[in-house]
């Protein structure tokens, strides 16, 4: 390798790290943002959030890369024209595509690294991240008294605490239901003057041990008010024991096999199997649908006009009418169940039909973010090369708007496949088929030194087109 090539290698690492890095920070918070509330307050400990937060990390890499690409390469490119190092390149007789040609094999290596990684590690990762985000999101919130608010965390009481002290748990002026009976409401109650709470040895129970407290227990049953003359007991104690069970407070993990078929969690190889089953499986289910509709659209069922139904042949017109009066009815319903069958049919078919459009729309996904990468390479080096202004400034204006007109582009056709007006081809291509193009021409422009941005040219274009294109006054001047 020459010492050029690796001095623009070492150029465009440092700034396609920093702006990865940056740029997957932002993805990772929005989700982490979006996902808050479903977090807090549950006691995870530090080592799931900490997977948890990887995992959901790991499923940006792939969309992260171009965008990276692509600033990385203006940067880069913007940095050596703004330094003037680009200019002895060009004059040492070095053409763009010389000069690109390391970024070039290295960028085509990180697209071979998007795909592997989608194609290998993101589906284990969102397998990891999808059960554990589903045992997360449906733990119960950790036992948190505060004094004077109702907690209904443990199952069959509500417990409130006038006073809390958090270093030695004693509590102060405790209030109990017990509902753990059906429709009991709040008919069994304890209260104390002091107590404290403490977790048992093995971390499953609670205990609470109240002093000076009352006990008191309507027996009625169910779920109405207290009728006259029923049992009130009452009662006092200077101690009472309370084992609360929180076995069901702790975040319980799924078996990962229940998420392998997800969509999100296969391979390039089990998606085309995956889906190649499913349509398998609609056309069966079709023509299986085609033989019943066809079998309950058959009104008399014996075409030799010997069935139950048929008319005699020369029959009274009184008969006739009792045939009609007797058949019509039946068929109008007939009609009516078969255009409702025909309707749950084609519910029926829109759904498998979305959930294979899933699949293809996954399966694409792995090749377009890839192929992606190459294609914001070849706008961001040659843009930069002809802008000639490295950093953060314009650089990264010019990626972010490449870079939304790209992610609107692919969410937008995203949805139209998954709804089926568009198909996964050429639907899940037309963001980076808009964008090769523009990177192409700009690639071309640079690699030709045409003064893409220069106003002067545009000036002196206009001029000529003017010199050439008559204009006609709307008033014309008077002397000749």
């Amino acid at each position: 390798m020459k010492r050029l090539h690796r001095m623009i290698l070492g150029v465009y690492v440092g700034p396609l790290v920093v702006t990865f890095i940056i740029v997957l920070f932002l993805f990772s918070m929005q989700w982490l943002w979006k996902w808050v509330d479903d977090l807090m307050g549950k006691g995870l400990p530090w080592d799931v959030l900490t997977k948890l937060i990887a995992f959901a990390t790991s499923a940006f890499v792939p969309a992260v890369l171009p965008l990276a690409v692509l600033l990385s390469s203006i940067m880069t490119m913007g940095g050596l024209g703004e330094r003037s190092e680009l200019t002895p390149m060009r004059s040492a007789g070095l053409g763009l595509f010389k000069i690109l040609a390391p970024l070039l094999v290295f960028v085509l290596g990180l697209a071979a690294f998007s795909f592997y990684f989608s194609n290998n590690v993101l589906p284990v990762a969102n397998l990891k991240f999808q059960s554990l985000l589903w045992d997360v999101t449906r733990a119960k919130p950790a036992l948190n008294l505060r004094p004077g608010v109702f907690y209904g965390g443990v199952d069959g009481f509500s417990i409130r605490v006038g006073d809390k002290d958090d270093a030695t748990g004693a509590l102060r002026d405790v209030l109990i239901y017990d509902h753990r009976k059906p429709f009991q409401g709040n008919k069994t109650v304890m209260r104390a003057e002091k107590g404290t709470m403490g977790r048992s040895t093995d971390g499953h129970f609670l205990v609470l041990v109240l002093e000076n407290g009352r006990i008191y227990d309507e027996k009625t049953d169910g779920p109405s008010n207290r009728k006259p003359g029923a049992p009130l007991l009452r009662g006092r104690f200077q101690r009472e024991e309370i084992r609360l069970d929180l076995s069901g407070m702790g975040m319980k993990r799924t078996d990962e096999e229940l998420f392998k078929d997800h969509y999100k969690m296969l391979t390039l190889g089990q998606l085309q199997y995956a889906g190649d089953s499913l349509r398998k499986r609609l056309a069966v289910r079709m023509d299986e649908q085609g033989q019943r509709m066809r079998g309950s659209l058959q009104v008399l069922r014996d075409s030799t006009g010997n069935g139950p139904g048929a008319v005699p042949a020369g029959g009274h017109p009184a008969m006739a009418n009792a045939f009609a009066a007797s058949v019509y009815p039946a068929a109008i319903e007939m009609a009516r169940s078969s255009i409702n069958e025909l309707d749950q049919m084609g519910m029926e078919r829109k759904d498998r039909a979305e959930q294979i459009a899933k699949f293809d729309v996954e399966w694409h996904r792995k090749l377009m973010l890839a192929f992606a990468c190459v294609v914001f390479f070849f706008i961001g080096a040659p843009l930069g090369a002809i802008v000639r202004k490295g950093g953060m400034g314009l650089p990264a204006v010019i990626a972010i708007i490449f870079f939304l007109v790209f992610h609107i582009l692919s969410y937008s056709t995203e949805q139209m496949v998954k709804a089926g007006t568009l198909g996964a081809w050429p639907g899940m291509w037309i963001s980076t088929m808009v964008l090769l193009p523009i990177g192409i021409f700009i690639t071309w422009k640079a690699a030709t030194d045409s003064p893409l941005f220069d106003r002067d040219a545009y000036a002196r274009t206009w001029q000529r087109l003017r010199s050439i294109i008559p204009f006609r006054h709307a008033h014309p001047p008077a002397v000749q």
